[in-house]
């Protein structure tokens, strides 16, 4: 996005007027002043008013020096309409004065899309860039420009502040889609290089077939084969088509930060890699986010064309400070589906009561439906639980820490026994973790 300033809008909808500073070197000098003025009081009272005289001398220098610096004659903003959470973006400001100096810039923004809401810019021949990453999902507004340059002299400083309408819309990342390792999952795992039924994978049975030699023998029908006196092999058709709900729980516990960004992007994150993988491979993805109601309910999606609409929609699961409310989400869940379906819910519990409403809801869910809970490792908990203590203060965070981790592992196994596939992962492994989840499931046959 593209926002041009012009001299005519100088003065437009309250806008500052162009001012003139002293510059570090001038208040320098101005300080040096200080002990002259003493000696000259000390040594000739008489002639103390130089000292003040010199004073105004380099207070009307800054003046001239702020005149003779050029007045601005232009300034361009270009913004990036869209920007990666976590990923490095660039903002261009270019200024055009009508005596070349070098300028600093300042932009004053969103606090989520760089720390302390400000970022600087030197503008070398009038042009810069400010990088930024941001570390929320959000719409970031960009809302002031300040530029500074110095006179000749080095002595006046003449500051501008254009008003900036521009927005940086911050996506989910999808950097790992592109990088080698997901191309070589997706060549491996033979999903969407060919519009064809798939045969001899799955468990759907398809067809026999004559035998050859390196088939694998336990797919020979031994019945068949016997009665027509010749080997005959089973040949088993890929599940395709299968219905997957991505459960996103935007609670206060996903909210919490790991290695700088939050649990729920880093949930996102894994989410939208195995939405590409799955809409690969054939099958239909939806997405729902939910917290104290529910945020975001997508239709299914059924071709990698409209996986944007997918990654949008992830874009505005909020951040909310409240508890989820897993008793509504997935009661609402369930109601809107009519067919069996894999549902993986990306979710944190704090405390054991809302850790036993969530088992009571997905408890609910697995009667009808595959359910697989994924969740991000405690790593902050580990480190604690593992400090050496050497002293009370450190031994009671440490089992605190074991108590919590304790209370985690049989959250885990609980889920286990009522047949939930769980994925437990550091932030860096879960993506590749739950990809495996994925396909070991839907090469069982275990979604439809």
């Amino acid at each position: 996005m593209i926002r041009r300033l012009t001299p005519g809008l100088r003065y437009a909808a309250g806008f500052l007027r162009p001012a003139i500073a002293p510059s570090p070197r001038c208040v320098l000098a101005l300080v040096m002043l200080g002990p002259l003025a003493v000696v000259v009081a000390a040594f000739a009272p008489a002639a103390w008013v130089a000292a003040p005289l010199l004073g105004l001398l380099l207070l009307a220098l800054v003046l001239v020096d702020g005149a003779l610096a050029g007045r601005l004659e232009e300034a361009d903003v270009t913004a990036p309409a869209q920007a990666e959470i976590g990923q490095s973006a660039a903002i261009t400001i270019k200024a055009l004065l009508s005596r070349p100096a070098v300028v600093q810039a300042a932009l004053a923004l969103d606090p989520r899309l760089a720390p302390g809401g400000k970022l600087t810019a030197t503008l070398a021949d009038g042009r810069g860039e400010a990088i930024f990453t941001p570390t929320r999902r959000c719409h970031g507004a960009i809302e002031t420009l300040w530029l500074r340059w110095t006179g000749p002299l080095g002595l006046g400083v003449r500051v501008e502040r254009r008003e900036i309408e521009a927005s940086v819309r911050v996506l989910p990342s999808v950097a790992a889609l592109r990088g080698p390792a997901m191309q070589t999952y997706l060549r491996d795992a033979s999903l969407g290089l060919i519009a064809r039924r798939l045969r001899g994978e799955g468990q759907m049975f398809e067809t026999l077939t004559d035998y050859q030699p390196g088939m694998d023998r336990r797919r020979i029908d031994w019945k068949v084969s016997a009665r027509h006196a010749h080997l005959y092999a089973k040949e088993y058709e890929v599940e395709r088509n299968n219905p997957i709900v991505l459960a996103m729980d935007c609670g206060a516990a996903m909210c919490e930060p790991v290695a700088g960004l939050p649990r729920l992007d880093r949930a996102v994150t894994a989410a939208l890699q195995m939405a590409w993988v799955a809409l690969k491979a054939g099958d239909r993805i939806s997405l729902f986010g939910f917290a104290a109601r529910v945020l975001v309910s997508t239709p299914f999606i059924t071709d990698t064309r409209d996986f944007h609409r997918l990654r949008l929609a992830a874009a505005d699961l909020d951040y909310s400070p409240r508890e989820a409310n897993f008793t509504l989400a997935l009661s609402t869940l369930a109601q809107k589906l009519g067919r069996r379906s894999l549902i993986v819910v990306f979710s944190e519990f704090s405390d054991p009561t809302s850790a036993e409403l969530m088992l009571e809801s997905i408890g609910r869910l697995i009667a009808r439906h595959r359910v697989l809970f994924v969740c991000l490792r405690d790593e902050e908990l580990e480190t604690l639980a593992g400090d050496e203590p050497v002293d009370m203060e450190v031994l009671g965070g440490s089992v605190a820490a074991s108590a919590l981790l304790r209370q985690r592992e049989w959250v885990m196994k609980r889920l286990r026994a009522m047949g939930v596939d769980v994925v437990e992962a550091a932030h860096d492994a879960i993506g590749p973790r739950l990809l495996d989840a994925y396909m070991a499931i839907r090469g069982r046959g275990g979604i439809g």
